[in-house]
């Protein structure tokens, strides 16, 4: 639904799903600004992926330096180094290992406070239904919780969207096809070697059904 002010703030991780979104909103009338974070995690070459996205949409970008709360946010092969990041199906109860401790609500915290300064009325962020069963602040609860403190944590009101809830990673590519999405500008894999995706990590193993879902090549290269 179109309101007077369309200015929105876009969460762009570079992954595959956030940068579907930033082009659906884009596609969706709104004047938008890119807004990514490097909080250490293992695959932060996807901000270089969100970068160059940015630059060819000619959307301004900012990195937020997180770095310094690393060390807040262990526990998650993601962000603490010794722990191995999980093989297999992203389902898996092994991928529990990916959850960064409250991500989500640091990362949307953040995004509504830079929404509220440059005067944007909206927030967009990419969870989706096959992210419900791994990590708790991609689930429909916690969406509408955010949705509601958005609302009443400022003078000004924030729309918080998160229109991806109720469909898969699949569906997602399939609307990424239609919007001439660059695949081949968005990184998946937790776990890379050297500048391919390993194809063995839940992250991969994902992206790669998402593609046989839509009927399209995965343009990255993989190990295997």
């Amino acid at each position: 639904m179109r309101t007077k002010n369309m200015s929105a703030v876009v969460i762009l991780s570079g992954g595959m799903d956030s940068t579907t979104l930033l082009y659906d909103t884009l596609n969706r009338g709104y004047k938008v600004r890119a807004l990514s974070f490097n909080y250490g995690q293992r695959h932060v070459r996807e901000l270089e992926y969100a970068k160059a996205t940015c630059t060819v949409l000619k959307i301004q970008h900012k990195v937020v330096d997180l770095t310094p709360i690393n060390s807040l946010l262990q526990g998650s092969a993601l962000t603490s180094p010794s722990i191995k990041v999980p093989r297999g199906h992203y389902t898996s109860p092994s991928m529990k290992a990916t959850v960064v401790p409250n991500r989500n609500m640091i990362l949307l915290s953040l995004a509504i406070g830079y929404a509220i300064s440059i005067k944007a009325n909206h927030v967009f962020y990419g969870a989706h239904a096959g992210d419900h069963s791994i990590y708790p602040d991609c689930r429909r609860e916690f969406v509408t919780a955010m949705q509601r403190i958005a609302r009443i944590c400022d003078y000004r009101k924030i729309r918080l969207h998160a229109p991806y809830l109720r469909i898969d990673k699949g569906d997602i590519v399939i609307i990424g096809k239609k919007l001439k999405v660059d695949y081949s500008s968005t990184w998946t894999c937790y776990d890379p070697k050297e500048d391919k995706a390993c194809g063995h990590c839940g992250a991969c193993t994902e992206r790669l059904e998402a593609f046989k879902k839509a009927g399209i090549k995965d343009p990255i290269k993989y190990v295997r």
